[in-house]
C-alpha cells in the first residue's frame, strides 16, 4: 500500500506498464526512496500510545505528592501557630430611663370634640298678615339687636279700623245694657209696689169676710174685694214676669259686651303686632324683610339666637358615659373646660354640664351631653358651629400611679428596675391621660419603673441609668504559658 506522500512522487514517466502474467506486490511502494513496509507503521503507533500513557501516569503521581506535601505542610503551620489569647466575654447593659412611682389620688382628663349650639333660638313670624311699610336699618344679618328694639312694621290701616268698630260696639253695648238697666230698676219698684197692694187686697178681703160672717155685709161686697186681690196677684205676676225678662236681656248685653270686649283686645293686639319688636338681646341669623313685602301669618321675618347663652355639644361613649355616670359626683354638674382654636390662637372656656340628651344617638355611637359655655371676658364670643375641643374630668382613681404610656408592656405589665436588673410586675391600666397611663397594682413609692422601650426585655436584664457605677468584678486570667496574668 503506498502513501498519499509516495502517491504524489510517482513520476508519470517511471511507470512501468503491467504486461499480462506479471504481478506487482502492493505492499512495496513504487519509489524507492520512500517506501515503508505496513507493519513498520502500525508498531510505531503502538509505540506513541504506549509513552503517553507513561507520561500522563507520572504527572498524576507527581500532583499527588505535591498535595499530600501541601497537606502535611500546612498542618505542620498550623499545629506550630502560636495559642491566641481569648478576649473575655461582656454582658450585654442598656441605659434606660426610669420614673419613680408616686402613688395618689388621680383624676385624669379625656378630650373630646364637640360643637357650638345657641341655647335660644327663635324664629320671628308675622302675627298679621299686610305689606311692610319700614325695616331697621340695622336688621342685617350677623347684627346684634337688643330687647325691644323695633324691627319690621306692617302698615296698621286695616287693624286700626277694626279696633274702631270694636269699640263703637262696645259702646253700643253699653247703652243697652244701662237702658236693661234701668228698665230692671222700673220693673222692681213697680212690683214692690203692686205686692202692697195686694197684701192691702188681701187684707181688706179677709176684713170684709169677716163682716160678711156677722150678716153687716153683703155678698156683692166679698165678690169685689175677691175681685181686687185677683187683679193685684195678676199684676204682681206680670210685674215678676217682666223682671224676669229684663234681666234675662241684661245678660244678653253682657255677653255681647264680653264678645266686643274681646274683639276690641284682639284689634289692640293686631294694631301692636303690626310692629315686630326683638324679645331678648341676641344676634340676627336670618332675615328677610324688605319694605314693599307683602307677608302672610305666620311668616318667618326674622330669625334672631341669644349669644349670651350658648351651649356646647358632644359626645360621650357609652363606656365613658357609665363611668362617670357610676361616679358619686355623676354626669350633670360637671366642670368642662373648652378649648376654641382660632388660626393660632386658642382661647379657654369654662362650661358646665346642664343637660342630656332625650334619646341615645346610635349613629354617633353614644350618649348627646349638652354643656353650657360661660363667655369670657376678653375673649371672642363663640359662634354657633363653632368646632371645639372639650377636656372632661374622669373619675377619681384612688391609689393609683402617673407613668408614661411608653412604660406599659403587653397591655399590663411594667419593669421595675431593682439591682441593675429587671423585674416584672403586673399591673391595671385604670385610665389613659393624654400621654401618661394611670395604673395600679403591687407597687410601692418609690419603685423606679422602666419608660425606654427595649425589644428584647426579659425579667433579669440588665440596665444601668445615666451616671450609675457599675463596678469592674472581671478577674485576670492567668497565661497559659508563664503562669502568670497579664
Amino acid at each position: 500500500m503506498l502513501t498519499k506522500i509516495d502517491q504524489k512522487n510517482i513520476s508519470t514517466d517511471d511507470a512501468v506498464p503491467v504486461g499480462a502474467g506479471q504481478k506487482v506486490h502492493d505492499s512495496v511502494s513504487i519509489n524507492e526512496d520512500n517506501w515503508t513496509p505496513e507493519g513498520s507503521v502500525t508498531s510505531e503507533k503502538g509505540h506513541s500510545k504506549s509513552s503517553i500513557f507513561f507520561r500522563v501516569t507520572i504527572q498524576i503521581v507527581l500532583m499527588g505528592l505535591i498535595l499530600f506535601g501541601s497537606f502535611l505542610a500546612m498542618n505542620r503551620l498550623i499545629n506550630a501557630k502560636p495559642e491566641i489569647r481569648k478576649r473575655p466575654s461582656f454582658r450585654t447593659v442598656y441605659t434606660v430611663e426610669t420614673v419613680p412611682v408616686v402613688l395618689g389620688d388621680n383624676r385624669p382628663k379625656f378630650t373630646v370634640y364637640g360643637e357650638a349650639v345657641a341655647s335660644r333660638t327663635v324664629d320671628l313670624r308675622s302675627l298679621v298678615s299686610g305689606e311692610v311699610i319700614w325695616v331697621n336699618e340695622k336688621l342685617k344679618t350677623g347684627a346684634r339687636m337688643e330687647k325691644g328694639d323695633e324691627l319690621v312694621e306692617i302698615d296698621d290701616f286695616q287693624f286700626k279700623g277694626a279696633l274702631r268698630e270694636a269699640q263703637a260696639n262696645r259702646d253700643e253695648v253699653l247703652a243697652r245694657i244701662k237702658e236693661n238697666e234701668s228698665r230692671i230698676a222700673l220693673e222692681k219698684a213697680r212690683s214692690q209696689r203692686l205686692t202692697e197692694q195686694l197684701e192691702l187686697s188681701r187684707s181688706d178681703h179677709k176684713r170684709i169676710s169677716g163682716l160678711r160672717a156677722k150678716g153687716t155685709s153683703t155678698q156683692k161686697q166679698l165678690d169685689d174685694r175677691a175681685m181686687s186681690v185677683s187683679q193685684r196677684a195678676q199684676a204682681a205676676e206680670q210685674s215678676q214676669s217682666n223682671l224676669q225678662a229684663e234681666k234675662a236681656k241684661l245678660e244678653q248685653q253682657n255677653a255681647s259686651l264680653a264678645r266686643l270686649n274681646w274683639r276690641g283686645e284682639l284689634a289692640k293686639r293686631n294694631l301692636f303686632n303690626t310692629m315686630l319688636k326683638a324679645p331678648f338681646d341676641g344676634v340676627v341669623r336670618s332675615t328677610g324683610a324688605e319694605a314693599g313685602r307683602t307677608v302672610n301669618a305666620n311668616d318667618i321675618v326674622v330669625s334672631l339666637y341669644e349669644d349670651k347663652k350658648m351651649d356646647i355639644r358632644f359626645t360621650l361613649t357609652d363606656k365613658r358615659y357609665g363611668r362617670l355616670q357610676s361616679d358619686k359626683n355623676g354626669v350633670l354638674g360637671r366642670q368642662v373646660k373648652i378649648i376654641w382654636a382660632i388660626g393660632t390662637q386658642k382661647f379657654t372656656y369654662p362650661a358646665t354640664v346642664e343637660r342630656i340628651g332625650a334619646e341615645i344617638s346610635s349613629s354617633r355611637g353614644g350618649v348627646e351631653v349638652l354643656a353650657s359655655l360661660q363667655q369670657v371676658v376678653g375673649n371672642p364670643t363663640i359662634r354657633p358651629g363653632a368646632f371645639v375641643e372639650i377636656y372632661v374630668p374622669d373619675v377619681l382613681f384612688a391609689k393609683s400611679a402617673i407613668v408614661p404610656e411608653s412604660a406599659i408592656y403587653h397591655g399590663n405589665s411594667v419593669y421595675l428596675k431593682k439591682d441593675g436588673k429587671l423585674v416584672s410586675k403586673a399591673v391595671k391600666v385604670m385610665a389613659y391621660d393624654g400621654d401618661s397611663t394611670i395604673i395600679s397594682g403591687k407597687i410601692q413609692n418609690g419603685d423606679k419603673i422602666l419608660i425606654t422601650r427595649i425589644a428584647e426585655i426579659s425579667d433579669g436584664l440588665r440596665v444601668r441609668e445615666e451616671g450609675d457605677v457599675i463596678p469592674n468584678k472581671r478577674r485576670a486570667k492567668p497565661n497559659k504559658k508563664n503562669g502568670k496574668g497579664n
